[in-house]
């Protein structure tokens, strides 16, 4: 029988939000800082580069030592709406008066109530795609922004979430 902290968590619920460089942000805010709905966030990856290393004299083996950790940039895809923080963060550096951000991904359960959060530290936009215009079709208007970051992590893991709302209840 599986347990609670078993139970494969959902892909399908989650929120993106931004705060600038400096500014805090405590985990009751969280529903208050996202940026509407997002239908897909990719690029949630890192890879650890592995130098290797020649001994001399020692033929049986090459020594392996871990390098620079490598993040890739981040796709945030939604549907446009009424609002335009996507747009104006890019242009803000188009104008020169850019700033960079923290974007956290939040993963969340049915409820809304976060389980995971990852926060992609000192992010500048790289890249803002608009909707592709059709009279011929009845698609949605989405928009995707590309994002490039410094560094990646869990600010937010599974079971500290789980620890804290058994702990609650």
């Amino acid at each position: 029988m599986m347990g609670l902290l078993d139970t494969p968590l959902p892909a399908f619920t989650f929120f993106v939000g931004f705060l600038d460089d400096g500014d805090t942000l405590g985990l009751m805010d969280l529903a208050g800082f996202a940026l509407g709905g997002f239908s897909e966030v990719a690029g949630l990856d890192t890879a650890m580069a592995v130098v290797p290393l020649l001994e001399g004299g020692v033929n049986d083996r090459v020594h392996r030592l871990p390098g620079r950790i490598d993040v890739p940039n981040i796709t945030l895809t939604r549907g446009m709406g009424y609002t335009d923080e996507l747009w104006t963060w890019i242009e803000g550096w188009q104008k020169g008066e850019g700033m960079r951000k923290t974007v956290f991904i939040v993963m969340a359960n049915a409820a809304r109530i976060p389980l995971r959060i990852w926060a992609a530290e000192r992010a500048l936009p790289v890249r803002w795609q608009g909707p592709a215009f059709s009279a011929g079709a009845s698609a949605l208007a989405i928009e995707k922004l590309e994002i490039a970051h410094e560094r990646l992590t869990l600010v937010l893991s599974a079971g500290d979430a789980a620890g804290a709302l058994a702990a609650a209840f």
